[in-house]
C-alpha cells in the first residue's frame, strides 16, 4: 500500500493544464483527489474557490476536511501570467493580480491547509514555481509580474519547509519550462522559438510535470525539504 492509496489531496488550477494533469494522475494512484479552481474542474471532487480571495481559501479547505475528514496534501498550481506589457506600462492593478493568484494564492492555500496538517503531526505539499523565477528572463515576452511572483513562490516554499518540516509538513516546489498547456497555445508565434531554446527539443506535456510532483509528494522524496525540482527540457542551461 503506498502513500497515495486514500490520501486526501487538494489541487488549485485544477479546470486545466498542468493542476487537471496532476488530478488524473493522482486519482490513478488511488489518492482522494479535491479540484479546486474557479472553474468547473472536469477531474476529481470540484471545490469552488478563489485563491487570491482568503474567505473562498479557508471555505474551500474548511469542507474538504468536513468531507474527507482531513487533508493529507495540496498542489498548489493555480497561476496567471501578464505577457504583453512593458513593466514601464504595467499597472499597480495588474500587477496585483498576477501576484494575487501567483503568490498569495499559493500563501493562503498553504496557510489554510497547513494548519490541519500541523494539528494532525503530518502532510505534504508541493507549490508549483517556474524556472522563471530565478532561473531565467523569459524573452521576448515581457512577463515581470510574473517572473516576480514565481521567484517568491519558490522563497515561501523553502521558508515553509524550515518552519513546518521538523513539525511533519514536507514543503517542495517544481519549476516548469514550457509545457503544452492551452495558456502557452496563445503564443504559438513563439513556440518555435521555445523549442530551439530547450534542450530537448519540445515543450513538456503537462502529463510528464503531473508525474514529476507526484514524485515530490511521494515517500520516495522523503528526504526532499524545500527542493526546487526543475523540469524545464534543460532550458535554463543555455
Amino acid at each position: 500500500m503506498s502513500w497515495f492509496d486514500g490520501a486526501r489531496i487538494a489541487v488549485t488550477g485544477a479546470a486545466g493544464g498542468i493542476g487537471e494533469a496532476v488530478c488524473g494522475n493522482l486519482i490513478t494512484q488511488g489518492a482522494r483527489v479535491y479540484a479546486l479552481d474557479i472553474a468547473n474542474a472536469p477531474v476529481g471532487e470540484f471545490v469552488a474557490c478563489d485563491v487570491s480571495d482568503e474567505r473562498s481559501v479557508q471555505a474551500a479547505i474548511d469542507r474538504i476536511v468536513a468531507d474527507a475528514g482531513g487533508i493529507d496534501g495540496l498542489v498548489a498550481a493555480a497561476g496567471v501570467v501578464e505577457d504583453n506589457v512593458a513593466a514601464e506600462e504595467l499597472t499597480a492593478a495588474e500587477f496585483d493580480r498576477v501576484l494575487g493568484v501567483n503568490l498569495r494564492g499559493v500563501f493562503l492555500t498553504c496557510t489554510a491547509a497547513g494548519r490541519y496538517m500541523l494539528a494532525a503531526g503530518a502532510g505534504r505539499i508541493v507549490a508549483v514555481s517556474s524556472m522563471s523565477g530565478n532561473l531565467v528572463v523569459n524573452f521576448p515576452q515581457k512577463q515581470c509580474a510574473y517572473n516576480a511572483s514565481k521567484a517568491a513562490v519558490t522563497a515561501l516554499t523553502r521558508s515553509l519547509a524550515v518552519e513546518w518540516g521538523p513539525r511533519g509538513v514536507r514543503c517542495n516546489a517544481i519549476s516548469p519550462g514550457y509545457v503544452a498547456t492551452p495558456l502557452n497555445e496563445l503564443k504559438k508565434d513563439l513556440h518555435e522559438q521555445w523549442k530551439q531554446g530547450t534542450v530537448a527539443g519540445r515543450f513538456a506535456e503537462p502529463e510528464e510535470v503531473a508525474a514529476a510532483i507526484a514524485w515530490l509528494l511521494g515517500d520516495d522524496a522523503g528526504f526532499c525539504l524545500g527542493t526546487e525540482l526543475v523540469v524545464d527540457g534543460g532550458f535554463s542551461l543555455r
